[in-house]
């Protein structure tokens, strides 16, 4: 069972081929000299080296669709020229480029009056977080960077209810958070997320209280419970391949009980907003520093945590949160519970446990001596053998989810914008893909790591965690989307009055249209990494003859047909 059935149970096209090769050459010729005196011509320059060939193309290609939002032909080229370390490392090295910094300028203009919505300008303000990101998806360098952040968005979940959505910092400020953790160390991020006023918002520990049984107040249990049931240890103990670890009897064994939430809960206590006149219990959130601790609303005492870990009596809250972020830093579950989700949603769904193995390695230290490295870990889940060559092919794969077809579809095509800002505020993408991101119906995400869908796959031990979001309805919207996006000028997105829109550059592609077979192949490599099957290119060739001769409206329908076809819908 492949990811290539389940999409054509969804009604998509069909799976995998190969580009046709292609090359050139030249010569030159020196004729005589005209004078015994002359001196001797020059010889001539030597030829310019071959550029990367169709295999190394697609290669490059299928790499790009892993770890960016989605890369046009020339960028795709310049990655196979370099190299895929040498280009990832070159990546994992560029300065963060902020979405903070974005949506404060927006905030600026709309203040000096250089916006000027038909409304209001609620609804403006609102979705200036939403522009902010599709922003950055489109014009950041940084795209690897950008990439992994969104990646942990969905691992380290918070979500746009209405404090969040309407204070332009808030999401902002948190991806930024994610953005530095991405090439950080996952201890400081997963320090840094616990204290982010945003994650306090969502699971309630902003103004958390010490206990006070007379009036029926205990510490909230909601963030200590999943600090460690999603954001880094998981349910059961895992081995360094993630496979589960047994007790005697062949029983699951539990990593925390009730009694570690309780206790997890003091912890998190005594800490509210930061910012100018700051006071517990402030009602006011301030997104620009993390969550500061009042000591007097800090729960006293020792407190009892995983691993033997004791926190004495008497040191300051944050000291406490420090040692309760170590002990579960520290629990060797980590590697394996964050390192998978990761490779899920980067690479496959369905990882062997010696990829995850290997990733585990490296978030343990053994590649770089660091414990939490997450430049080793993204290195390594990005360029392992797996990758490139699957140990068991038909599982490997995963669905390309609404959020990152548009995004990809937008950038593989140059996607340009008149004003620059490549500003969406993301209602139809929500509408017709049914995800956004920062926009997930609870901390647990779009859908389950662990989702597998009845039928063929469950009978295969599979997972396709992105098909728990795809129904028949959804199938279509997306369809509809990409209409929209290819057939329908300022239609690629949904911008908020005053922006500009934005829309695909198809030229270089309208050029060769004449050529189906040349067409073809060309959006074969940039679209599906080179493997298109013969059947759909088949019926692609006949889609684009069958609408005449016209040069645009033969890219167009191309394109659109490559777009929803379940080559480009399952990256393998």
């Amino acid at each position: 069972m492949s990811f290539r059935v389940a999409g054509r149970i969804l009604g998509f096209l069909t799976l995998s081929a190969l580009l046709m090769s292609c090359g050139g050459g030249g010569s030159s010729s020196s004729g005589p000299t005209t004078s015994p005196v002359s001196p001797p011509a020059p010889p001539p320059p030597p030829p310019e080296p071959p550029g990367p060939n169709n295999a190394e193309l697609k290669a490059a290609s299928a790499f790009a669709s892993k770890a960016t939002f989605g890369m046009p032909y020339e960028d795709i080229v310049d990655i196979a020229e370099m190299g895929h370390e040498a280009w990832l490392d070159e990546q994992l090295e560029l300065e963060p480029t902020s979405h903070l910094e974005f949506a404060d300028e927006l905030v600026r203009r709309r203040d000096a009056g250089e916006f000027k919505p038909a409304d209001d300008g609620i609804l403006l303000t609102i979705t200036f977080w939403r522009g902010t990101w599709w922003n950055r998806a489109m014009t950041a360098p940084d795209q690897v960077q950008q990439r992994v952040a969104y990646a942990l968005s969905q691992i380290f979940v918070v979500s746009d209810i209405d404090i969040l959505r309407d204070n332009p910092p808030a999401l902002t400020s948190y991806m930024d958070v994610l953005l530095e953790g991405s090439t950080g160390n996952f201890r400081d991020l997963l320090l840094n997320v616990s204290l982010h006023p945003a994650m306090g918002i969502y699971l309630s520990h902003v103004n958390n209280r010490k206990a006070d049984p007379e009036n029926n107040i205990f510490p909230d249990e909601n963030f200590a419970r999943e600090v460690m049931q999603l954001f880094s240890i998981g349910l059961f103990e895992l081995n360094d391949d993630a496979t589960h670890k047994r007790d005697d009897d062949g029983n699951l064994i539990p990593t925390y009980d009730s009694e570690d939430i309780r206790e997890y809960a003091k912890i998190f206590t005594g800490l509210s907003y930061s910012g100018p006149n700051a006071w517990f219990g402030r009602w006011r959130p301030y997104f620009r520093e993390s969550m500061q601790m009042f000591e007097g609303q800090h729960s006293p005492g020792p407190k009892h945590l995983l691993g033997g870990v004791v926190v004495p009596e008497g040191q300051s809250g944050m000291d406490d949160i420090a040692m309760a972020i170590d002990s579960l830093f520290n629990h060797p579950n980590v590697g394996p519970f964050i390192g998978r989700q990761l490779i899920q949603r980067m690479t496959t769904s369905n990882p062997s446990p010696a990829y995850i193995q290997r990733v585990t390695d490296a978030f343990n230290g053994k590649t770089t001596g660091e414990r939490g490295d997450m430049k080793a870990v993204i290195k390594a889940i990005l360029l392992d053998p797996e990758v490139t060559n699957p140990t068991i092919p038909n599982a490997f794969g995963k669905m390309r989810e609404p959020v990152l077809r548009l995004a990809a579809l937008a950038r593989q095509f140059n996607a340009e914008c008149e004003d620059g800002l490549f500003y969406n505020n993301g209602y139809t993408m929500n509408y017709h893909g049914q995800q956004h991101p920062l926009n997930a119906p609870s901390v647990f995400n779009f859908y389950s790591p662990f989702h597998s869908p009845a039928g063929t796959m469950a009978e295969n031990n599979l997972v396709a965690p992105e098909l728990q979001i795809t129904t028949a309805t959804t199938v279509i919207n997306m369809v509809n989307l990409i209409d929209l996006g290819v057939f329908h000028e300022d239609r690629l997105f949904s911008p908020s009055e005053p922006f500009k829109p934005t829309n695909i550059k198809i030229d270089e592609y309208v050029d060769i249209a004449d050529d189906a077979d040349a067409l073809i192949d060309r959006l074969d490599v940039v679209m599906t990494a080179g493997s298109l099957d013969a059947a759909t290119r088949l019926r692609i060739k006949l889609g684009i003859e069958s609408v005449g001769t016209n040069k645009l409206d033969r890219a167009r329908h191309a394109i659109y047909l490559f777009a929803m076809s379940p080559n480009y819908v399952v990256e393998g």
